[in-house]
């Protein structure tokens, strides 16, 4: 059996940018992962931030092939229970307590924690990850601040989002220790909910081109 290391690994290689997206109607849901892939992405982050979030994850998680789907904003052990009856790929914090590590460690769905400093990194790496959310990247030092701590801490690999833009991405993947980048502009609200499924593939596209 692989370990939560091991999925995390195979998870973050699918693609340099991971889409961080949400949603109020299943059907978008759906429609948007499928265009993704489309695009060479074939890996989804939905947030719980609306009220039909779980409707739109397990949707997505029936209605779609060979698309890994995560969830994002799991801030309590109650939200993962939720979402692992769902049978979702994965599992992103915005930032870490013991609680959810304890939680976390009963299942073998792996969970992206999030941290900002070197001392919450520290602390992952105690209990075991070698995969981390950096969050909320820009404000906490961006693509500089990471590429200053690879050398005290190797064995950690990031994924940051927050204030991630095409433009800003590359200077992110070209940092040693950033495995992938999760970021909205994939496929933002506003082709959403046009239904502009071919402007989320194009988008997509580029993004799955990036170099890191």
């Amino acid at each position: 059996m692989k370990s939560k290391n091991e999925k995390l690994a195979e998870i973050i290689a699918l693609s340099p940018v991971i889409p961080v997206v949400q949603f109020d109607d299943a059907d978008q849901a759906v429609e948007t992962a499928n265009a993704l892939a489309a695009g060479g992405i074939p890996i989804v982050e939905i947030t719980l931030r609306t009220k039909r979030a779980l409707e739109c994850i397990e949707a997505v998680v029936k209605r779609t092939k060979g698309i890994v789907v995560g969830v994002g904003t799991v801030n309590t052990p109650e939200l993962m229970t939720d979402v692992l009856d769902i049978g979702v790929g994965f599992m992103v914090s915005p930032g870490t307590t013991q609680d959810l590590l304890t939680a976390a460690s009963k299942t073998q769905t792996p969970l992206l924690p999030g941290v900002a400093t070197v001392s919450e990194a520290m602390a992952l790496m105690a209990e075991g990850y070698r995969y981390a959310k950096f969050f909320p990247a820009g404000p906490a030092g961006g693509p500089s601040y990471l590429k200053s701590i690879a050398p005290v801490l190797p064995k950690l690999t990031f994924c940051p989002t927050g204030g991630l833009t095409a433009d800003n991405a590359p200077d992110y993947l070209a940092a040693a220790n950033v495995g992938c980048v999760g970021g909205s502009w994939v496929a933002p609200t506003s082709k959403i909910e046009a239904g502009d499924w071919a402007g989320i593939t194009a988008l997509a596209s580029q993004a799955a081109a990036l170099a890191r």
